[in-house]
């Protein structure tokens, strides 16, 4: 779905802002003033996925089909994105949203998608973004701009408390109660829940489920958990568990670094308030926590815009004739 305009875009300076996770990939246009005049969204992708054709090619249609949508806008003359899995060194994703935005590789910046999620929260120095999407991580960036982690290993390891770990939970349990007594799923609001999500509750739909799903498609598994936690008390259970490792995250950043403020974010962490309930409830009293809607994309895109608005006056005393509007 895209959010158009109310402002005309064909002649402002725009800069486009990518935030790409597992679950959605938004992004937005903003102009030199900070105002975002449009805004998107379409599937998810990981920069972790360039290590396979398959993966590559997947990456490239869903920024095509972004780059579609932002082009049906305006052209942006710089871009700032930030990609979960993103190690530094993949200079193919650059070349490729720059080739489908007709842009110099060189105006297209990318980088972590915590580190964009963060600088929508906090200045560096000031405090610590404990995000749950797909995954979860803990950030720190100091105020010499130095990226501190904690957390942030990958599903397939940790990620506590995020939405794949939620989904895992929920079927971790269902299953093991099913080999205790078959049939008991019926009984269970959460078994029902989930069962009807994935399509059925024969085991070789969970198992085409969790091993043939992308992570994101897992991780939105989270959402028929949270929908039953009035009626089941251990998806509340998972989710108070979810909570407590988010909170485990924020200490760790805090054992090393000192207390600060501590900001929650993340689609995983808006699906329900028995989630931030048990952070805050595992947290020092005297720690400072809120919790926040995360728009990093339209952070990155008012990123974006500034530098645009150089590379236009740049422009400008090459070509007078250039157009600084």
């Amino acid at each position: 779905m895209i959010s158009f305009p109310a402002t005309n875009t064909d002649t402002a300076v725009l800069g486009l802002g990518i935030d790409a996770g597992g679950t959605q990939t938004r992004w937005a246009l903003a102009t030199a003033d900070g105002a975002i005049v449009a805004d998107g969204a379409v599937e998810g992708l990981s920069a972790l996925q360039m290590s396979s054709e398959a993966g590559r090619a997947v990456v490239h249609a869903t920024f095509a089909t972004l780059c579609k949508q932002v082009l049906a806008v305006g052209q942006p003359r710089a871009v700032v994105a930030g990609l979960t899995g993103f190690g530094g060194d993949d200079v193919v994703l650059a070349q490729t949203l720059a080739a489908l935005l007709a842009l110099d590789a060189a105006h297209v910046s990318l980088g972590n998608d915590i580190e964009i999620a963060y600088r929508d929260s906090f200045e560096p120095g000031e405090g610590y973004l404990v995000y749950a999407g797909t995954g979860s991580i803990a950030a720190w960036i100091d105020a010499e701009g130095v990226f501190h982690r904690a957390g942030g290993r990958g599903v397939l390891l940790d990620d506590g408390g995020g939405g794949y770990w939620i989904a895992r939970e929920a079927l971790r349990h269902i299953w093991r109660r099913e080999d205790e007594a078959p049939g008991s799923w019926q009984a269970s609001p959460m078994a029902r829940a989930v069962f009807a999500h994935i399509g059925g509750s024969d085991w070789s739909l969970s198992r085409a489920f969790m091993y043939g799903q992308d992570r994101g498609a897992i991780g939105r598994l989270a959402l028929a958990v949270a929908a039953s936690v009035d009626a089941d008390p251990l998806a509340l259970d998972i989710l108070q568990r979810a909570g407590q490792e988010l909170a485990r995250l924020a200490l760790a950043l805090t054992a090393r670094h000192g207390p600060r403020p501590v900001v929650l974010a993340g689609r995983a962490a808006q699906l329900h308030p028995a989630i931030a309930a048990a952070m805050r409830a595992a947290l020092p009293v005297s720690l400072m926590m809120e919790q926040k809607v995360a728009r990093s994309h339209e952070a990155a895109a008012k990123v974006a815009a500034r530098t645009a608005s150089v590379l236009a006056r740049t422009d400008y005393f090459i070509n007078p004739n250039t157009d600084l509007s």
